[in-house]
Order: C-alpha cells, then structure tokens, then sequence
C-alpha cells in the first residue's frame, strides 16, 4: 500500500511517497492498519498525526480522494489499488500587498449603445 504524504508530512517522513506492508491475516485491512503500518515505519509522524491515541482533528486522511471521515473513518475497508493520502490543513500562500489606485476613474458616464 502506498501513502501519499503533503507538507511537512513528507518533510518529516523523508518522501512524499511512502510504501507500507499492511499485513495479510485473512481479514480485510482497513485504513487504520495501513495508518498503523504507516507510523511503525515512520514513528517521527506519531506526534504530528496522532493526538492522545487518535487521529489529530486536523489531519486528513483520504481514500482515493474522498476524506473517510464521510465513510466509515479509519475503519474504512482498503482494496488493492487504493490510493492514500494524508496530510494537514493548508492555508493560503505568499503575502498580501495591497493595491493603491493611483487615479479615479476618467469618466463615470456610461457608455454609449449602439442600436
């Protein structure tokens, strides 16, 4: 299974792409194993992602881009080729710079119609 990670997930697990083994017992993995396979393999994520136990609330798991927080969370069940994502929220970028008008507008009559 592979996870797809943005931000400083990526920085602190080393890639933005991250192979786990999501062990084969007989019974239908969920995304809460791949997760678990996930922070074995990187446990530096843990404190980033985890939050006593659970997921933190500001993390983002998705499901071949759909949040399973609208399906059935981290018990989501996993199929072969799903794709994983997880990432924190993101905002904005660059800086704001505000704009000055230099001049009012040269006319405020409106524009002729043609016929």
């Amino acid at each position: 299974m592979e996870w797809k990670l943005f931000a400083d997930l990526s920085e602190i697990a080393g890639g933005r792409t991250v192979s786990v083994d999501v062990a084969d017992d007989g019974s239908e993995a969920t995304v809460q194993d791949a997760l678990d396979a996930l922070l074995d393999a990187h446990p530096e994520l843990e404190d980033r992602v985890m939050e006593e136990g659970d997921l933190s609330s500001h993390i983002n798991v998705l499901q071949n881009g759909t949040d399973v927080r609208n399906a059935d969370g981290l018990a989501t069940t996993l199929h072969p080729d799903d794709e994983l994502a997880l990432f924190p929220p993101v905002s904005g970028g660059g800086c704001w710079h505000p704009v000055r008008i230099a001049s009012p507008p040269r006319s405020t009559s409106p524009l002729p119609v043609e016929p």
